[in-house]
């Protein structure tokens, strides 16, 4: 039957070349889902007891707009993880849970967890112990954050297991690849001891690393007492907030949330004193949350270009070359330009600045040139996240003012020259 014959004969040579085909050409291992952040965060350390009053205490975070909560404090045990995550998911808030004492299989997760927090300021002789963690949290946990922080630039070399801060980091990023970059800095604000320049040398220094590796940073600053450090104001905390994001921050965390005990920390002054009743930075942190909220939809949006700091001895207009804008001027009677600029771009193409004022002190009023017509310039309202047009605070002055209050920052994006 010579056509029977032939089917069988086709048939079996189209099993042989598949069978050589696979054995050949072996599939690549699937690349484990690795976490994206999808919203901008706004969380802090030490989360409140997982009490009977935890419930409340969660709504609380959420009133005060944050959005996300690292736990490892107030929550430790498996069930009181759990139920950390369910209180997350109930008000609208992503949990970066604690890991003491459990193995990554039992690690607890669900819709409100964002992650796992890992390690606060590891030594380098720890990052690859912690790349095989990392690794092993993405095969068991796909999509889910790995959450690591660094040391501040101001950590010894033995603290952290390298000679200078670039190296440290630089270790770090090459051997642990994390999908977020996040460090802790405190700056002082007395007038014998000003750090603000530390911070943003910091600062820089994560904005670098976060461009070379495309992954997003955040960082800790300080809104309580607590050894040589003062009680922020209002004004200092937006400054550490205000510059933070005109290095391109994804995330700004707050030290501390609830009031931790003793120690360092006697005189309490957190956002949460630890009987559970509110400091006057709940409020200050609710009001300044709201902002960051509004304008996060539009700073996941950019990407770093440059920074740029004007102080009182330069010339605005020759730090500002090539950038959108062309000049900062002041009236005579006005102090000298003090202020911090962002300049980035925007996902749909158009130019963005962030214009802080550097002064905790008082408010600003420069005249700012852009290198656009005012018409095609727009404001990301605070109030709405919206654009607007852009508001001249002074119209009976030549130029157009922008008033910027006492550390305080403005978001623009320009659609044309």
């Amino acid at each position: 039957m010579p056509i029977q014959y032939d089917k069988w004969k086709l048939s079996w040579t189209a099993f042989l070349c598949l069978f050589l085909f696979l054995n050949n050409h072996k599939p690549e291992a699937i690349e484990p889902m690795r976490f994206t952040q999808d919203r901008f965060a706004i969380g802090f350390w030490v989360d409140p007891p997982m009490d009977e009053k935890a419930d409340a205490r969660y709504q609380e975070i959420a009133e005060a707009n944050f959005t996300i909560v690292i736990g490892g404090f107030g929550a430790r045990t498996a069930e009181q993880i759990q139920r950390q995550i369910d209180l997350c998911r109930k008000y609208g808030l992503k949990g970066i849970v604690g890991t003491e004492d459990l193995s990554p299989e039992k690690y607890v997760s669900g819709e409100g967890c964002w992650g796992f927090l890992m390690k606060d300021e590891p030594n380098a002789a720890q990052f690859l112990s912690l790349s095989s963690q990392v690794e092993t949290n993405r095969k068991l946990h796909p999509g889910k954050l790995s959450y690591i922080n660094l040391f501040p630039d101001y950590a010894n070399a033995e603290q952290m297991g390298k000679p200078s801060y670039e190296e440290y980091v630089a270790s770090y990023m090459e051997t642990v690849r994390p999908d977020v970059l996040s460090m802790d800095y405190y700056p002082l604000f007395k007038p014998d001891a000003d750090d603000r320049d530390g911070y943003c040398r910091n600062l820089d220094v994560m904005r670098r690393y976060s461009l070379k590796y495309n992954v997003p940073f955040w960082n800790f600053f300080n809104i309580m007492p607590f050894g040589p450090h003062t009680d922020p104001t209002e004004s200092q905390i937006r400054w550490q907030i205000y510059t933070s994001l005109a290095y391109g921050a994804k995330g700004v965390l707050y030290f501390c949330y609830y009031t931790p005990p003793g120690g360092e920390f006697s005189k309490g002054g957190a956002i949460i004193r630890q009987d559970g009743s509110r400091t006057r930075h709940y409020e200050e942190a609710k009001k300044i949350n709201a902002e960051l909220k509004n304008l996060g939809p539009v700073l996941m949006q950019l990407t770093s270009i440059g920074v740029y700091r004007i102080s009182p001895k330069d010339n605005p207009s020759d730090i500002l070359k090539n950038t959108p804008i062309k000049n900062i001027s002041r009236r005579p009677e006005d102090p000298e330009c003090d202020y911090l600029v962002g300049v980035f771009k925007h996902k749909d193409g158009r130019d963005a600045v962030l214009l802080n004022n550097y002064r905790f002190a008082y408010t600003a009023w420069p005249t700012v040139e852009f290198n656009a017509d005012i018409a095609n310039i727009r404001e990301i309202d605070k109030e709405t996240g919206k654009e607007i047009p852009v508001k001249d605070d002074s119209p009976d002055m030549p130029g157009l003012q922008i008033s910027l209050g006492a550390g305080d920052g403005r978001l623009f994006v320009i659609s044309g020259k």
